[in-house]
């Protein structure tokens, strides 16, 4: 079935807008850039004959990024962008003795796409067979402070209801601050203690959200199974929205367990890779939803194969932001508005996440009323403030190096 995936309508509708200018642009070089406000990636700028850029982001930092693309320019330089789904295949396939790694492969896809929309004169989402939606919706973080301070959780809730995204959908983290990382490499377990916290905290957000508000709560897999099935237990009557990755990103029969032991929606996904990943969780039925990250999980080309692989059994699919550019945040709207067993993705926008919609030309990208308008324009439909991202530059890091 997965083998099957490439031949998916989506690709074939590609196929078919891309078929007149085919072999008119060659790629001509591959360049990397890393942020100082871009902790969990890099940039990747791909150059062609034709003066065409196209750009994508990659789950890693610049100079991993950069010695795997040099190993990898032989077999893209020269070759016609528009053959993506043979750029896509010879990325990522595993032969020995070379070991595909996703992450960059995911932010050359990116760059790839960008720049067929850019050859062609059409938006992402068009060439992927949308749109399905014109409007996305969209989710973001919630911080109040003491989550077990009744007054400070009814400061925030004011505060967020009276902001101008409108947003609908908040996720917290663990403990009484909202903490969701452990300050090592295993966190310890959990006892009873931290159970009644969590209840009373999250108990404390629904009272101060009210109905029309959902909430969450965001881990970043440090738990063991006796932790995260206490933690879905107390969360249980706010009625929260999913506990996100609760567990370590590997798949193991822990999440059967975790599954057959709440009724929590569950969502996971972020630091998962290609379908082939996904499918283990997807095939056991232990997610609710499901969260690729564009940048990680295999650019456009691999979480759109995830998609179809999901939708054989309904599975929902979320896709998670983060920390990024809005390279990827555009990316990620474009798969949503054409992916039609779609959820919400996470927002990127806003001083939380450091301003990244300076990184934009021209009318600075907003969401309203908890959705985001999905990029009109060619490609990515993204036109790059180049003195932003120069005022970005990590230490030592030269112009697309």
């Amino acid at each position: 079935m997965a083998l099957g995936l490439p031949a998916a309508p989506w690709l074939a509708s590609f196929n078919a807008l891309a078929a007149p200018a085919a072999g008119m642009v060659k790629i001509t070089s591959i360049r990397v850039i890393g942020l100082d406000n871009l902790g969990d990636g890099c940039l990747i700028r791909i150059n062609t004959d034709a003066g065409l850029i196209g750009y994508g982001e990659a789950g890693l930092p610049a100079p991993a990024a950069r010695a795997r693309i040099e190993m990898m320019q032989p077999q893209l330089i020269g070759q016609d962008p528009l053959a993506i789904a043979r750029h896509f295949y010879m990325m990522s396939a595993t032969q020995y003795s070379f070991m595909a790694n996703i992450p960059t492969v995911s932010g050359i896809d990116i760059a790839l796409w960008d720049l067929a929309g850019k050859i062609t004169g059409l938006p992402i989402y068009r060439l992927l067979g949308g749109p399905l939606r014109k409007n996305i919706p969209v989710y973001s973080h919630g911080n109040p402070g003491n989550m077990l301070d009744k007054g400070a959780c009814r400061a925030w809730a004011d505060h967020a209801k009276a902001e101008p995204e409108g947003f609908t959908c908040y996720k917290f983290g663990f403990g009484e601050r909202g903490a969701a990382r452990a300050n090592g490499p295993f966190n310890p377990t959990l006892d009873g203690a931290d159970f009644r916290r969590a209840a009373k905290g999250y108990a404390n957000i629904r009272e101060a959200v009210g109905d029309d508000i959902d909430i969450a709560m965001h881990c970043t897999g440090q738990f063991d199974t006796r932790s995260a099935i206490g933690l879905c237990k107390a969360i249980e009557p706010a009625d929260p929205l999913w506990i996100e990755d609760p567990l370590t990103v590997r798949y193991s029969e822990a999440w059967r367990e975790l599954k057959r032991s709440t009724r929590v929606p569950i969502l996971a996904g972020e630091k998962v890779e290609l379908v082939d990943g996904f499918r283990p969780y997807l095939d056991n039925q232990v997610l609710d939803m499901i969260h690729p990250d564009v940048s990680y999980s295999g650019g456009i080309t691999g979480c759109r194969q995830i998609v179809d692989y999901a939708s054989l059994t309904r599975t929902a699919i979320g896709l998670h932001s983060g920390p990024c550019t809005l390279i990827r945040f555009y990316a990620s709207m474009h798969l949503a508005a054409a992916t039609q067993n779609f959820f919400k993705v996470e927002n990127a926008l806003g001083g939380f996440r450091g301003n990244k919609e300076k990184m934009a030309q021209g009318p600075t990208p907003v969401v309203r009323k908890s959705v985001f308008p999905v990029p009109e324009g060619p490609g990515l439909g993204l036109e790059i403030n180049e003195d932003w991202l120069k005022s970005h530059l990590t230490l030592d890091e030269k112009w697309w190096a």
